[in-house]
């Protein structure tokens, strides 16, 4: 799969008024003024093994050109005859529309809806996204919720971070059933063991002595115990699978290692005259920009009042229950992001496709030596959250119960915990991003979380402002 590195380009054939014009967007033949993205086919070889700072700081600017870069049919934007379907699909008709807002393509840049505060951060309600993962044949043009789950963009800071602590989480879950499976064959004995990692709680395994398992009680990861840490409902692995997804889905910039030769039979899968639109070396330069964002950070202002106001909001989420989900800090061992990573498998680079993958060191970044470290030296990454998904409707309170498809087989009803780092900068607020404030959206909870917000609503209005005051420290430094 990762053979063809080169890019190719076909020629783009325009027609005009008795003119034919045949047009070619190689990287060896732009001219400054030409619609094309320049930043691709920069990376030319894949990156592979541990990545010195220079050649990572190098790999990053060309992901961030990429991420902001608008890009045109000239570098193959468009799926006219594909839809948004992770799985590479043909549409039933040929687009009619080169943007769409419903079923995509809806931007012609990464940087459209994530640039709340800074490129890589959130966006508002007006770039919403409608996500339709079920449906192979994604060309319907309604907002009707029978039909897409509609989101608002998360921020990408601190993603490497969550990456890291996801492939560590589910290391640990894969070795506590593996043991499980060990101590029940030699006990010829039923074994049942705590899914617990970085002090998450998952439920429960039992494992029987002829090796089945009993998943019934895992609780808030799948069953094959990968947390899955991005999106609203945590069902994205990494950060390339998402790069991938959304570069297909939003902008019709398809990925070789997905939709390629190698796997569906054409170089040209969306048929729009564009041969490998984005090469593994391309998605490498986007991951490896996204992996390396700084953390957002806990910014206490001047103002003496509402340093007081966040010490009280501080403390008052730990008697409310809140950090039992929104856990202020998890621990990391290592701060080598692996690229491709060791969960990547069908339809992205994988370990198996590569001679040796690339590591970023994320210890050369300047932003590494900020974060706190543990008595055992292991680095804290303040998420305030915990990598888990929860039930967060219940029938008294089902105002965040809007969705009616589930996604990868995730109840509609169950949601990853949002991290709050970085909140402070990033209204509006839920999944859907319908709450224009935090006093909203914390009474919108239900659920796993109905004690506490059972606990916030029946304080004053000055203690919920108190909680208010402290989320509003936890910013995206501009």
């Amino acid at each position: 799969m990762v053979g063809i590195l080169k890019k190719k380009r076909s020629p783009l054939v325009v027609f005009g008024t008795g003119l034919l014009l045949v047009m070619t967007a190689s990287a060896d033949n732009r001219v400054p003024w030409a619609e094309v993205t320049t930043a691709l086919g920069a990376t030319g070889e894949l990156p592979s093994g541990r990545l010195g700072k220079r050649a990572l700081f190098s790999l990053n600017d060309t992901g961030e050109a990429l991420f902001e870069a608008q890009f045109t049919p000239l570098d193959g934007a468009g799926r006219p005859n594909a839809t948004q379907a992770i799985i590479p699909t043909k549409s039933r008709r040929p687009r009619e529309h080169a943007l769409f807002r419903t079923s995509g393509p809806d931007a012609t840049a990464c940087v459209s809806c994530h640039n709340q505060p800074v490129v890589g951060g959130a966006s508002d309600f007006v770039t919403n996204v409608f996500v339709s993962e079920g449906f192979n044949q994604a060309d319907f043009d309604s907002i009707d919720p029978q039909f897409s789950n509609e989101r608002g963009s998360n921020h990408l800071m601190g993603a490497g971070l969550i990456e890291l602590l996801a492939r560590e989480m589910s290391a640990e879950l894969a070795s506590i059933r593996s043991q499980a499976l060990m101590d029940a064959r030699d006990a010829n004995t039923a074994v049942r063991r705590a899914l617990t990692t970085k002090g998450v709680a998952f439920g429960y395994i039992t494992v029987f002595a002829d090796g089945l398992a009993d998943l019934s009680e895992v609780d808030g990861v799948d069953p094959d115990l990968v947390v899955r840490p991005f999106s609203q409902k945590g069902v994205i692995t990494s950060l390339r699978q998402f790069t991938i997804n959304a570069m297909n889905h939003h902008h019709g910039m398809q990925a070789q290692e997905r939709f390629g030769l190698a796997v569906t039979g054409s170089d040209d899968f969306d048929e729009d005259g564009y041969r490998n639109e984005l090469t593994p070396a391309d998605v490498s330069a986007l991951v490896a920009w996204q992996a390396t964002l700084e953390p957002p950070i806990q910014e206490l202002p001047m103002d003496e009042a509402w340093v007081a106001a966040a010490q009280r909001g501080g403390q008052a989420i730990a008697d409310y229950g809140c950090v039992e989900c929104h856990r202020a800090a998890l621990p990391l061992e290592s701060l080598d992001f692996h690229d491709p990573g060791p969960l990547d498998l069908v339809g992205t680079l994988s370990v198996a496709d590569v001679a040796e993958p690339a590591i970023y060191d994320l210890s050369l970044m300047y932003w590494s030596d900020t974060l706190p470290r543990n008595e055992d030296g292991h680095v804290m990454v303040p998420l305030f959250g915990d990598l888990k998904r929860h039930s967060m409707t219940d029938r008294k309170n089902n105002q965040l119960g809007n969705e009616q498809l589930s996604q990868r087989f995730v109840d509609r009803t169950r949601f990853m915990t949002a991290e709050l780092w970085g909140v402070g900068s990033t209204s509006p607020y839920g999944h859907r991003n319908d709450y224009v404030s935090l006093i909203e959206v914390i009474l919108a909870h239900g659920g796993d979380a109905k004690a506490s917000r059972d606990a916030f609503a029946a304080v004053g209005k000055e203690a919920q402002l108190d909680v208010v005051a402290f989320l509003k420290t936890l910013k995206i430094e501009p």
